[in-house]
C-alpha cells in the first residue's frame, strides 16, 4: 500500500510541477492581459497539492485544502459589475462586448455582424449585480428583448459572455458546461464569394482547398451572375438599383426596394437561358473541386418557390450539399413544398430566434438541415437545444457564422457538444488579421487544415483578446475601445410581460 501511495504521490508532484510551470509562464508572458494575469494569480492562491496530502487524516486534509482558498474568488459570490464594448471592423462593423465582475475575471461575447451594439447595452441595467454563473436564469430575464436575425444580437452576446465567465470561474471549457463533447475538432465550411472571372474563382478555391485544407465549401448561385446577359431574367429591370444591380443589401429605409421585398412578392423569374448559365457556373466549380468536397449554396435571389424548384432541379445533378434560404424561414409550408419537390437537401435558420420558431420546420420535416446562427438563435445553450430537438426528428444541424473569433469559438464549443452537427461556416478566410484578434489560452491552433480545434482544457471560450491587434482593426465610426458605459447602468422600465 505504501508503494502505491508513494507512486501516486510522485505522479501528483510531477503533474503539479508541470501545471505550475505552465501557469507561471503564462503569467510572466508580456502578451497576457491584466485580467487573465490576475485570474491566474487568484487560482494559484486557491489551489492545493494532492501529493502533499498522502497520509493526512481527513480533518487535516480538509483544513489544508481550505486554508489558502481565496474566498473572494468563489463562483457563488461572483457579481456582474460592468459591460463595455469594442466595435471591430469585421464584416463592416461587429461589436465585441466584455462583461466584468467583482473578482477581476470577465467574459467575452459578440453582437451579431451588422447589428447595433445598443441591442446589448440596453441589457446592462438588467444584469448588473447578478451572478453570471446563473446563465439560464439571466437568459430568461433578457430573452424577451431579442427577436429574429440581428434583433437577437444583444441577448446572444450576453449569453456567450456568461458562458465564458462561468467556464473561467469553474476552470472548465464551455463545452463541458453544456454536457460534454462529441468531438475534438469541428469541421468548417469555407465561404467562397462570387468572383469576377473563372480564373479568380479558381484562385479562391485553390487557396481554400490546397493551401488551407478546407474539406467543405459554400458558394453563391445568384441571379446577380446574370447581370447584363440578355433574356436570362424576367421582370428584373424593374427592381434594379441606380447601379443596375439587384442589391440584396440595399437601403434599409426603402421598404419597397428589391432587397427589402420578400422572395414571393417580386415576380422575378429565371428563363431557360438563365438556368443554363447558372448550371455552367456550378459545373465549373464542381469540375474544379471534384466530388469528395461538399459544396453548399446560398444567395440565389428574391424569387418565388416555383422558380426555386426550377433552379434546384436544374442543379440537382451536381449533388450539392444544400440549398440555403431559398424563401424566407417564416414560410414553413413553402419550405415543405420545395423540400418534397427536389433531391438536394434544404436548409434555413440563420435568422431564427429561439427553438420555438425552429419547431415547425423540424416537426413537419420542412427542411433537411437546420442552420442556426448562434449569434441570433439564442446563444450556446439554446442552439444546442435546437440541435438536440432536430436530432429527435432525424434532422441534422449545420451552423452559420460570420463574425469575429469570439462568436466563432462560441460556435465551436456548441458544435463540440452537439451530436448531429455537420459543419460550421467560416466567413473570413480571406481576412489576414482575423485570427490574430485573439490569443488562444494555452497556445492551441484555432484553425488547422480546415478544422477548428476544440480546446480541451482552456476555461470558458478558451480565448483572450489581443488588445493591440483589436485596436488596429476598430471600425472607423467608433474608436472608443471598451470605454465606460455608465449611461446604460440605470434600469428605467418595468419589464414583466404579464399582469
Amino acid at each position: 500500500m505504501k508503494n502505491i501511495l508513494s507512486t501516486l504521490s510522485e505522479k501528483f508532484k510531477a503533474e503539479e510541477r508541470a501545471y505550475a510551470a505552465l501557469r507561471a509562464k503564462e503569467t510572466e508572458d508580456p502578451k497576457t492581459g491584466n485580467h487573465r494575469r490576475n485570474f491566474l494569480k487568484k487560482t494559484a492562491l486557491g489551489g492545493f497539492s494532492l501529493a502533499g496530502f498522502m497520509g493526512y487524516a481527513f480533518e487535516d486534509t480538509m483544513a489544508e485544502t481550505t486554508a489558502k482558498v481565496s474566498r473572494a474568488s468563489a463562483p457563488s459570490e461572483l457579481k456582474i459589475t460592468d459591460m463595455r464594448y469594442a466595435l471591430t471592423n469585421v464584416m463592416g462593423g461587429t461589436a465585441i462586448i466584455r462583461i466584468d465582475t467583482n473578482q477581476g475575471i470577465y467574459g467575452l461575447g459578440e453582437v451579431r455582424d451588422a447589428a447595433d451594439v445598443r441591442y446589448a447595452l440596453m441589457l446592462k441595467s438588467r444584469i448588473l449585480g447578478r451572478n453570471p454563473c446563473n446563465v439560464e436564469k439571466i437568459f430568461k430575464i433578457i430573452k424577451q428583448f431579442g427577436g429574429p436575425a440581428r434583433q437577437a444580437g444583444g441577448v446572444c452576446a450576453v449569453e456567450m459572455a456568461l458562458w465564458d465567465l462561468c467556464g473561467k470561474a469553474y476552470n472548465v471549457p464551455a463545452w463541458q458546461l453544456l454536457g460534454g463533447r462529441y468531438r475534438d475538432k469541428v469541421r468548417l465550411y469555407a465561404d467562397t464569394p462570387e468572383a469576377a472571372s473563372p480564373e479568380e474563382q479558381k484562385r479562391l478555391i485553390d487557396f481554400r482547398v490546397n493551401e488551407q485544407g478546407y474539406t467543405w465549401l459554400k458558394m453563391d448561385v445568384s441571379i446577380g451572375e446574370l447581370k447584363g446577359k440578355k433574356n436570362t431574367v424576367v421582370n428584373g429591370k424593374f427592381w434594379e438599383n441606380e447601379k443596375g444591380n439587384l442589391a440584396q443589401w440595399g437601403d434599409q429605409r426603402n421598404m419597397m426596394s428589391y432587397g427589402n421585398t420578400m422572395h414571393p412578392f417580386t415576380q422575378i423569374q429565371i428563363t431557360e437561358k438563365g438556368l443554363e448559365h447558372l448550371q455552367s457556373v456550378v459545373a465549373d466549380i464542381r469540375d474544379m473541386v471534384g466530388y469528395e468536397i461538399p459544396i453548399s449554396t446560398d444567395h440565389y435571389g428574391h424569387f418565388d418557390l416555383n422558380n426555386n424548384i426550377r433552379l434546384a432541379k436544374a442543379l440537382d445533378k451536381y449533388r450539392l450539399a444544400w440549398f440555403e434560404d431559398m424563401v424566407p424561414w417564416q414560410y414553413t409550408e413553402q419550405w415543405k413544398t420545395i423540400t418534397n419537390a427536389i433531391e438536394t437537401p434544404t436548409t434555413t435558420g440563420e435568422d431564427i430566434y429561439l427553438l420555438k420558431d425552429f419547431k415547425p420546420l423540424i416537426e413537419q420535416h420542412a427542411v433537411d438541415i437546420v442552420h442556426p446562427d448562434l449569434a441570433s438563435s439564442g446563444g450556446l445553450l439554446e442552439t444546442k437545444r435546437i440541435g438536440d430537438y432536430a436530432e429527435e426528428f432525424g434532422v441534422a444541424m449545420a451552423m452559420h457564422q460570420a463574425g469575429t473569433p469570439v462568436s466563432f469559438m462560441a460556435n465551436v464549443h456548441c458544435a463540440a457538444a452537439t451530436q448531429n452537427f455537420l459543419a460550421l461556416e467560416h466567413h473570413s478566410v480571406d481576412v489576414p488579421w482575423w485570427e490574430s484578434l485573439v490569443k488562444t489560452v494555452g497556445g492551441y491552433k484555432m484553425i488547422d487544415q480546415g478544422f477548428a480545434t476544440v480546446p480541451l482544457t482552456a476555461p470558458g471560450l478558451g480565448i483572450e483578446l489581443d488588445e493591440e491587434v483589436v485596436k488596429k482593426h476598430l471600425h472607423p465610426s467608433d474608436k472608443s475601445f471598451f470605454a465606460p458605459t455608465k449611461e446604460w447602468d440605470e434600469l428605467r422600465s418595468h419589464d414583466r410581460t404579464y399582469s
